[in-house]
């Protein structure tokens, strides 16, 4: 870490993690309270200078998992969204009073399409309303973010007004959200330097950029945004978030570090611990990194053509602008044998950045004796599989009691399934399909009796090898909504039906989420929109 602590606080720029509030927004993402802790977690141990929590108005388990976040994840500012509404504003920080450095960040839109459309109001009640809530927060922090949002569809002149208010009343941050991806590096430059000229007061506070990737420019344009004056980057691991995503944190932060020289910029972010995060937002939210993704893709440092693998031989840096190792490609090592014991599992974990005691290190090491007896030998890969697996399970609605599949070239395949219910019964569910994994899934959907319409089904190896755990993820539709899964076993069926089962979990847990939000969108007589 010694080489980023030495880059100068004008010149470091802070990043403002929202994998867990904007980023849980996207369609199918349904994280509980467990999850989201360690994520939190692991973004710290990242280095992140913020985490954005969750927008804890919006529900109760929201609420809950903002709070145990505050109360649990040392060293970053722990933040929560609110509205510029009072209730939101004390939501928020009963949410994150908790925490060793809390913020509380608030906004409200200053574009005329979404004043007049979506707020039904005008430009002089937006000003009372961004006066009051910046005013109100500070009466319980230090630490205010303010945001315009769809800043930049709004008029340059109102949104500075807006923005200069937010500063008079306390606010210690000032974002530009590009709410809908709409502008181009050019533009997002030449807005931050009219801001300046407008409202010479945001020079005195952080300024930050929020920038989405309707049009494949969030990187760009937050880039644009630093280069022209912010000092914070808010963005999410693997680039996820409503539509098509934020930026994306791994991109920024080594365009940040790698090209330095160029622009003399950099965060303290420790990139080492880059794939170890994306692996577990991909696991946890059940959304696949695509193989060619710049910086974590499976692909990003890999050569087919003949010339370049003759070329890094030669001199990796022929056709390598960065070290896989500086972004924690090195973590595939051999930790663990068949007879390893509990100690070993626990001192390996560690190392990992896991803490796993009491009964969780007990399952734990039922499922790595499970995982050893079938593998010749267990990577660090394998364990950060097994652990978030085991971690999925907490709080989960079904789960998977045993199964039987028997099928072959000139028979129907057939499929029992136990499924152990939210009473804690077990109901059996028998059905036959196109092939083993298609009358597993129907045989799920007979034994917890629901409809289920399967969206998406995707297998992957965890590590190489004849003898590598399959992870499967699964979305699908039921009770109303998109929601995800993911499944982890040397077995590709039963990581199949771990993921369906899961999937359908999340599905009713978001369905009671989306009821307790109408109820409280309903109580507050006003829409809930997110910047």
């Amino acid at each position: 870490m010694e080489q980023y602590e030495r880059v100068a606080e004008a010149d470091r720029i802070q990043i403002f993690d929202t994998t867990l509030r904007d980023g849980e927004q996207s369609p199918g993402i349904a994280l509980n309270t467990a999850e989201k802790v360690e994520i939190a977690q692991q973004l710290a141990r990242l280095g992140v200078d913020v985490i954005e929590a969750g927008f804890p108005i919006t529900s109760p388990g929201d609420f809950e998992a903002v709070q145990a976040i505050s109360r649990t994840v040392e060293g970053p500012v722990i933040a929560g969204l609110a509205r510029t509404h009072k209730a939101d504003i004390d939501a928020a920080w009963n949410a994150v009073k908790d925490a060793a450095r809390p913020r509380i960040h608030t906004f409200i839109s200053t574009s005329d399409i979404h004043i007049i459309h979506q707020l039904q109001t005008d430009r002089e009640d937006v000003k009372g309303q961004a006066k009051a809530a910046v005013a109100h927060a500070r009466t319980y922090c230090e630490d205010v973010e303010f945001s315009p949002m769809d800043a930049t569809r709004a008029e340059v002149e109102f949104t500075a007004e807006v923005c200069a208010i937010a500063v008079a009343e306390g606010a210690s941050v000032i974002n530009i959200p590009d709410t809908v991806g709409y502008t181009t590096p050019s533009e997002y430059a030449d807005f931050f330097a009219r801001l300046y000229e407008l409202a010479p007061e945001l020079r005195q506070v952080r300024m930050s950029v929020h920038c989405h990737d309707d049009l494949g420019l969030a990187v760009a344009n937050s880039f644009a945004g630093v280069l022209a004056g912010a000092r914070q980057v808010e963005c999410a691991i693997n680039g996820i978030g409503e539509r098509a995503g934020n930026c994306s944190l791994e991109e920024i932060v080594m365009l940040l570090r790698t090209r330095r020289d160029a622009h003399g910029l950099d965060t303290t972010i420790n990139t080492v611990e880059l794939a170890r995060t994306s692996r577990m937002v991909s696991r946890a939210t059940g959304y696949p990194v695509q193989p060619n993704k710049a910086i974590v893709g499976r692909n990003a440092f890999a050569h087919e053509s003949g010339i370049h693998q003759d070329g890094v031989l030669k001199e990796r840096a022929t056709y390598e602008i960065m070290d896989a190792r500086d972004v924690g490609y090195d973590s595939n090592q051999i930790v663990l044998g068949k007879h390893s014991g509990r100690h070993a599992l626990k001192d390996a974990l560690e190392q990992l950045g896991f803490k796993v005691e009491g009964n969780a290190l007990n399952q734990a090491f039922k499922r790595f004796k499970e995982i050893a007896d079938k593998k010749k030998q267990v990577t660090s890969l394998d364990l950060e599989a097994i652990v978030s697996d085991e971690m999925r399970e907490q709080g989960q609605r079904y789960d998977l009691a045993w199964f039987e599949v028997e099928a072959g070239s000139d028979r129907a395949p057939q499929a029992r399934v136990g499924v152990t219910l939210p009473d804690g019964s077990v109901a059996v569910g028998e059905h036959s399909g196109d092939g083993p994994i298609d009358s597993v899934f129907s045989a799920i959907q007979d034994a917890t009796e629901t409809e289920c319409e399967l969206r998406e089904y995707s297998v992957s190896a965890v590590t190489a090898g004849d003898d590598a755990l399959g992870e499967t993820t699964v979305m699908l539709r039921a009770f109303g909504r998109l929601a995800s899964g993911q499944g982890v076993s040397t077995d590709i069926i039963e990581a199949s039906a771990r993921a369906y089962i899961r999937a359908l979990s999340n599905a009713l847990d978001g369905a009671a989420i989306r009821e307790a939000e109408a109820v409280a969108a309903e109580a507050l007589a006003s829409p809930t929109p997110r910047p």
